[in-house]
């Protein structure tokens, strides 16, 4: 259930700051982003077999710097859309964070 809710939040989170297309609050949202990562990496992935989210990782990250979205034919809403990939890729990169974390104390530990 924990799951669902940090996805929601990420899912909402994401919208609002794509569609202002402006930082909102002083990057209070960015920052919520990167914790509501943190926590759905530490809860929702195993570290151990981490390697189909890294791969969408991967694929939502080189999207969003891409700008596949932000055509010509798209102008204003891909412009929006593509505001939203972007955030959604800090909460995918966050997570990678609490994977390496978890990975590196597994292998700490033994």
């Amino acid at each position: 259930m924990a799951v669902r809710i940090i996805v929601g939040l990420v899912a909402l989170v994401a919208i609002i700051q794509g569609a202002a297309g402006a930082p909102i609050g002083g990057g209070i949202l960015t920052l919520a982003l990167v914790v509501l990562g943190l926590i759905y990496g530490a809860i929702a992935i195993d570290a151990e077999d981490a390697t189909a989210y890294l791969a969408v990782t991967i694929a939502v990250g080189a999207a969003a710097s891409a700008n596949v979205l932000d055509q010509e034919l798209l102008d204003t809403l891909g412009d929006r859309l593509d505001a939203i990939v972007d955030q959604v890729s800090i909460a995918l990169y966050a997570a990678v964070i609490s994977i390496l974390v978890r990975r590196a104390i597994n292998r700490l530990k033994g």
